[in-house]
């Protein structure tokens, strides 16, 4: 078994712990993160990338909402490369109580939040698609996240202090003796080799999955999984944040990320954190309070569902309501919580605290480990992959870098505009052929067509540049596109039912993708077979029962 040694161990590869990862190696630890998947695999890469301004909490949580503005603020200022100054609305449509607008106002005002109401006229001119007949509309500095793009750079960050990191790796066991944390297991779910860790001290950062890893410490960690369902739009229907200006509702915002725009979300507590089906209400509700924001919203399509658990933390039994339960984080010392020392889990919180939630984890740290050092996360600008001087992220940049040829080379994705010198670049630093990891790095298959013009050009760019053999590049792409049909399947019905049609065309008529030679066992028929006419004209059938398609 390999065996590795440090002073911290962080498990969760999610925006907090990465985080963590950051500011204890900044600190000076020696620092070694483990993450089963790939960064801002799961609930950080899952949600529909809200840089919060506070509005949404001011009303009911003013602590929280002061937290998100000081922290908003923060974060335009070392990682401008992963934000988008977008602004944000909160837009009192005829579908809400008019009388919440002056509360909200008030609120805003007494929390420290810059708040501007303009008029109608001046909110249609910003964006010409909201409801005409909104009554009230309010300015707050919102903006839009991306999240992989985050989490990338303060793990690279962390490794300028020598930090390291093991993506791919569960942990399976921790160890303890007479009441102390020792190390852990991890295991490599590609290879299935072991990796024993020593360690001073886990910091558990989880999320959603912290209860599991608590438990194999013998420790209580009673964490709800809140899942969350958003839907992708085909197109960018508003360059500002909008949110609905009322209590927090299923369905009450839309977030413009890249090309697209997401609506979200629900909120529906689920017993599994790796099991949680999108429902066909969630979709219809998600389209049908899109369109009491923008009232065109459906005659535009719906690219893709997708679903991410929030990691909620309540010590008293939870009801039905999870939007009752706290969005504050909570950190949990275990030596004086569950008498087990070397130990401390943080969940909880929201994306936008993450960076705080992270200062008060390693000051926690220091304190268990009797060596003060000051944090200096909220000052230090973050490495970027891409810019040597980090300037905040605007839609047409891209397009301007192609242009001006300071990105030059055939273009693979034209939906996000990714090119092949991007592509060979992030595979010369990955001794992994997955395309997923390429999508979170560079968007590639994450615009209007979803992969249906681009995986088969990026799994050849990655056979040539990885020297897979056959059958590898080919379980590449499968992957690749088998991920790409989850969040499809849920929202197929008119142009994009059509649209996936085309890509049928492409995949099984022209590349034969359900008899290509790979290294499955029968290529996972299950999944492949849903591929098939026959399940396309049974979405038909389906979506015309609904009412969600014309026959």
């Amino acid at each position: 078994m390999m065996k590795k040694s440090t002073e911290v161990l962080v498990i969760g590869g999610g925006v907090t712990g990465c985080g963590v990862f950051f500011d204890l190696a900044q600190r000076s630890f020696k620092t070694l993160l483990v993450e089963r998947g790939a960064l801002s695999n799961a609930t950080s890469g899952r949600f529909h990338g809200l840089l919060h301004s506070g509005g949404r909490y001011a009303v009911k949580d003013a602590d929280a909402a002061r937290e998100c503005i000081e922290e908003n603020r923060i974060l335009r200022k070392i990682m401008p490369h992963c934000t988008e100054d977008t602004g944000g609305l909160f837009v009192t449509t005829p579908f809400d109580s008019p009388e919440y607008a002056d509360t909200f106002y008030q609120a805003c005002q007494s929390v420290g939040i810059p708040v501007e109401e303009i008029s109608i006229a001046e909110a249609l001119r910003r964006e010409p698609l909201l409801h005409p007949k909104s009554s009230r509309v309010f300015v707050v500095p919102d903006g839009s996240v991306e999240s992989w793009e985050a989490c990338q750079s303060l793990v690279d960050s962390a490794g300028e202090h020598g930090a390291e990191k093991l993506l791919y790796h569960e942990i399976i066991k921790i160890l303890s003796s007479n009441g102390k944390i020792s190390g852990a297991v991890a295991k490599n779910v590609i290879t299935g080799e072991e990796v024993s860790i020593e360690c001073h001290m886990i910091v558990n950062a989880a999320g959603a999955w912290g209860g599991r890893i608590g438990k194999m410490a013998g420790c209580d960690v009673t964490v709800h999984a809140g899942k969350g369902v958003m839907v992708g739009m085909n197109y960018r229907l508003v360059n500002t944040v909008v949110n609905r200006c009322g209590p927090a509702s299923d369905g009450d915002i839309i977030v413009p990320v890249g090309s697209i725009a997401a609506i979200g979300t629900t909120s529906v507590n689920v017993p599994d954190a790796d099991n949680y089906p999108i429902e066909e209400w969630e979709i219809k509700k998600m389209l049908d309070k899109g369109e009491e924001m923008i009232p065109s919203f459906k005659k535009f399509r719906a690219l893709r569902a997708w679903a991410g658990v929030r990691p909620l933390y309540q010590e008293k039994a939870v009801g039905a309501d999870l939007r009752k339960v706290t969005r504050a984080y909570a950190l949990l010392d275990h030596q004086t919580r569950d008498g087990m020392d070397g130990m401390v889990t943080i969940t909880g919180g929201k994306w936008t605290t993450y960076r705080l939630m992270a200062e008060h984890t390693v000051d926690l740290v220091c304190k268990k480990l009797n060596t003060p050092r000051p944090c200096q996360t909220a000052t230090t600008v973050l490495k970027s992959a891409h810019d040597e001087t980090p300037t905040h992220f605007t839609l047409g940049q891209r397009l301007k870098k192609v242009e001006s040829g300071e990105w030059d080379g055939q273009i693979i994705c034209e939906c996000e505009i990714v090119t092949r010198p991007q592509i060979e670049a992030r595979l010369a630093q990955s001794d992994r052929p997955i395309i997923n990891d390429l999508r979170r790095d560079l968007r590639v298959g994450m615009g209007p067509c979803q992969g249906g013009f681009c995986s088969y050009r990026v799994a050849g760019i990655m056979h040539e540049n990885k020297q897979l053999s056959v059958r590898q590049a080919n379980k590449s792409m499968v992957d690749f596109l088998r991920e790409r049909w989850k969040g499809m399947a849920p929202v197929l019905w008119g142009q994009h039912l059509r649209q996936m049609e085309l890509d049928q065309g492409i995949y099984l008529g022209l590349l034969g993708l359900d008899k290509l030679p790979t290294e499955l066992s029968g290529l996972d028929k299950e999944r492949l077979g849903e591929l098939n006419s026959e399940g396309y004209y049974e979405l038909r059938i389906r979506n015309y029962e609904l009412g969600i398609t014309n026959p």
